[in-house]
This record gives structure tokens, C-alpha cells and sequence, in this order.
């Protein structure tokens, strides 16, 4: 099986640098939308896994024009609680986010998740998603979400070719992408054992399926 996690495409939000996270359900902006465009269009896929959200959904109705799109509760992007719809600028005398950034960023944001929470509850979604795919004999996987959710599931699953966690691979932000982007990778399934293997990242679209 192969899987494909696509950023979506960026709001007004994710242009002035805030945190658009899982409370903020803001839609794409139209720069988003033709950077989607830039992205590629690819109509020969049948069905999209989405996050929830509407940036989401939107990117894979633009990229995607004849897909079914399935949402998937759990895909949703880190909950940043009072943080959400601010920036660093906005927060940067904020004791409460002051204490979060200067503890890697990994505490519970006040109202909101910490990151191994947020790291369960998105990887524990996909993980779902890919053992139901496989029961399908689904051959491709197409799924669009978040920069969280991706980071969440290559620092967990990518391996390399031989089944082994690849050197440096376990940082969370190794596997930042920018909107419109992602990684494609070969999921290999061992009973309840999700691996991403041999994952490659892209700017465009690749062909799809292949």
C-alpha cells in the first residue's frame, strides 16, 4: 500500500503566523487556493481521507475534483487551546505561552493538548484508517490534513527499508512541511504494527495513483 498526507492549503491564519489549530476552523484563503492549483490536480483518485476541518476539505475538493471525501475524526490538527489565533508577537510577554515555548513545546497549551496527546490521538486515527484500508485491499491511500498530523506520523512510523526507525527521523519538526506539501511513503502492516517506509517528500503533486 501506498499513502500519500498532504498539508492543506493556508488561511489568512497561517499568513500572519498564528496558531491555526484544531479550535480554528478557518477556510482557505485564496492564496491557498492557487497554491492548491500549483500543486497539481490529479481527478484519477477515487477517494480522499480528510481531517474534518474545512482547509482541509477544501484543499482535497480543489485537488481532488472526483474523489468521494471521507472526514476522519481524530485527523484534526493540535489543539493549542488559548494560543489558538495568535501569534508569537501577540503572546510574547503571555507567562503561560512564554513557559510552553521555553519547554520545547511539548506541555499541555492551557485548554488545549499537549504534544503526546495530540501525537496519540492523530496517529492512533490514521493508524485506523490504514488497517480499514487495508481490510479494503486498498492498493493507494490519499489523505489531507495538517502539518501536525503529518509530523505526528513520520516521527512515529517512518522506518527505512529494512524495518528500522531511520537515524533522526523521531523529531517531531524533522518532518515540518509547508502548505501544499507532504511525503508519500509504502505502509507496511505487520498485525496492529503501522511502518512508513522509504518516505519521500514533495512540493507538486506526484503522479497519482501510480
Amino acid at each position: 500500500m501506498r499513502l500519500l498526507m498532504m498539508r492543506h492549503g493556508s488561511t489568512a491564519g497561517n499568513a500572519t503566523h498564528r496558531y491555526v489549530g484544531r479550535q480554528t476552523n478557518e477556510p482557505m484563503s485564496e492564496e491557498g487556493r492557487a497554491a492548491c492549483l500549483r500543486a497539481g490536480i490529479r481527478p484519477s483518485v477515487d477517494v480522499v481521507y480528510v481531517s474534518p476541518l474545512l482547509r482541509a476539505r477544501q484543499t482535497a475538493q480543489l485537488c481532488f475534483p472526483c474523489a468521494r471525501i471521507c472526514p476522519v475524526l481524530g485527523l484534526e490538527e493540535y489543539d493549542f487551546g488559548i494560543f489558538e489565533g495568535k501569534n508569537h508577537r501577540d503572546m510574547e510577554h503571555d507567562q503561560a505561552y512564554r513557559a510552553w515555548v521555553d519547554g520545547g513545546c511539548v506541555g499541555r497549551c492551557p485548554g488545549g493538548e499537549s504534544r503526546a496527546e495530540f501525537v496519540a490521538r492523530s496517529n492512533a486515527a490514521l493508524a485506523s484508517l490504514l488497517l480499514s484500508a487495508a481490510a479494503r485491499d486498498e492498493h493507494e491511500v490519499t489523505v489531507v490534513a495538517h502539518g501536525g498530523t503529518i509530523m505526528a506520523a513520520f516521527s512515529t512510523f517512518a522506518h527505512d527499508a529494512l524495518g528500522t526507525v531511520m537515524p533522526g527521523t523521531d523529531d517531531y519538526f524533522a518532518w515540518q512541511v509547508r502548505t501544499c506539501e507532504g511525503y508519500v511513503a509504502t505502509v507496511s502492516i505487520d498485525g496492529d504494527r503501522i511502518r512508513l517506509l522509504d518516505a519521500e517528500r514533495f512540493e507538486r503533486l506526484p503522479a497519482w495513483p501510480r
